[in-house]
């Protein structure tokens, strides 16, 4: 059951319902979870600047801001949607569902976004804090001091040494259309490039940036 894997148990199961309600099955008797995804966001990243501050008292801003935006962005938020199964009871229309909307990194996200929210208005801050710093702690102790994402890094290395910006092109796509592939390489006028392939373009661009800059580092 859902709420045994979340760890958390509602007292308003509506909420949760409207939580794991995509845009594409709302009506006039049924409520999406965009308004709770908007609420959730600010609840999720309230609750990781006072984690990040106690985590590291001496810490700058400058040092906890890549820290901050690498556990709140949307990609964690779908690798923790993952991990608990969200995708399998969202509640979606045909044509989402058909497309594999239950995979799609954006929209695992924006539902965790929203399921922190259910909680918040369920049981307070404090039930939806306990939620977050439990799924999230992994993430939180390991997370880099230097964690910016591997384009952003990628770019300011190109610029350090006084190169253009990398550019990214799309190789291939493969796969069905409800599950696409999609292979992009990662290019620096120096000749450098690497590739990598992900269902969705997006993280493939961050994975061959990522693979690039750990190229470049060893080189």
């Amino acid at each position: 059951m859902f709420q045994d894997r979340l760890g958390y148990r509602f007292v308003r199961p509506e909420l949760l319902t409207e939580a794991v309600t995509h845009a594409s099955i709302s009506s006039a008797t049924r409520s999406d979870n965009q308004r709770l995804e908007f609420l959730g966001d600010r609840v999720l990243g309230l609750v990781m600047a006072e984690a990040l501050l106690e985590d590291d008292i001496g810490a700058s801003e400058g040092k906890l801001a890549p820290r901050f935006n690498a556990l709140v962005r949307k990609e964690t938020c779908a690798e923790i949607a993952l991990s608990l199964g969200l995708g399998k009871v969202l509640k979606l229309g045909r044509s989402e569902m058909m497309s594999g909307g239950r995979r799609k990194q954006a929209l695992l996200g924006d539902a965790m976004e929203a399921v922190i929210a259910a909680v918040y208005r369920d049981g307070g801050f404090s039930a939806a804090k306990d939620l977050i710093l439990n799924l999230w702690n992994t993430h939180i102790e390991t997370v880099a001091d230097d964690a910016r994402d591997a384009k952003t890094a990628l770019q300011e290395w190109a610029q350090a040494r006084g190169l253009p910006p990398p550019s990214y092109v799309v190789v291939e796509r493969s796969g069905p259309d409800h599950a696409p592939l999609f292979t992009i390489s990662a290019q620096l006028v120096n000749g450098s490039e690497q590739s990598a392939t992900a269902g969705s373009k997006r993280q493939a661009e961050q994975n061959a940036a990522q693979d690039l800059l750990a190229q470049l580092e060893t080189s």
